[in-house]
């Protein structure tokens, strides 16, 4: 069946997000663009916003620390694309957005209203193409790990600890890259997810100043 993206009928604190779907540009979201080649494994992931009990949040997962890709990292919900989600380059994403939300954290889709899809990007480390699709759980479910061996633990967070000030540094990976991270709770939030998150606070308005310069290690808990 179609997956249709509607952005009708959301809280009016979700507009800002859905309008910014509308306009951004993949190079306003990474530096890292997918190739022109056409190389990549095609992938989405769904950053999923729920209403909570202290207000609006996005649903996170920490992945399995031993798979290949991204291990122990926090991240959306999300992963490759299958040959029966369809088209890569249409709903297939939504589809495998959704498949692979209900397949890692035992979300019901039926529940989760699709109102955006962001450009595509690109993860250089993994070779993934990633979609990130926009979704509103409108009618949320019971969510935990349905497979340990990919995923460690589900958990929600609210966008007010994202945009504080105090949970905000840059994370120094051991390589020496530098990125936007997010100290939220016993997790730190790093990578691919982090940036999109940064972007996402940016472009709908709701992102607080805060400073760079603070450097944190990817052991910051150590």
């Amino acid at each position: 069946m179609p997956i249709e993206v509607d952005g009708r009928g959301l809280p009016r604190w979700l507009g800002p997000v859905r309008d910014a779907a509308e306009s951004v540009e993949a190079r306003q979201l990474s530096r890292f663009l997918p190739p022109a080649d056409g190389r990549g494994r095609p992938s989405a992931v769904l950053v999923l916003f729920g209403e909570g009990a202290r207000g609006p949040e996005l649903l996170l997962m920490e992945r399995a620390s031993s798979l290949r890709s991204h291990a122990g990292q926090p991240s959306f919900p999300g992963g490759a694309l299958d040959p029966e989600d369809g088209d890569p380059q249409g709903d297939g994403r939504l589809r495998a957005a959704l498949r692979e939300a209900e397949e890692e954290t035992g979300l019901d889709p039926t529940g989760v209203q699709v109102f955006g899809v962001l450009p595509s990007l690109y993860i250089p480390v993994s070779g993934f193409v990633v979609t990130p699709v926009l979704g509103w759980w409108r009618r949320p479910t019971p969510v935990a790990p349905v497979d340990p061996a990919e995923t460690a633990r589900v958990f929600t967070v609210p966008v007010s600890d994202l945009t504080d000030p105090t949970n905000r540094a840059m994370a120094v990976h051991p390589a020496g890259h530098v990125g936007p991270a997010f100290m939220v709770g016993s997790a730190l939030v790093w990578g691919f997810t982090a940036g999109l998150i940064d972007r996402i606070l940016h472009y709908a308005g709701w992102e607080r100043p805060w400073d760079r310069e603070r450097r944190v290690p990817l052991d910051w808990h150590a």
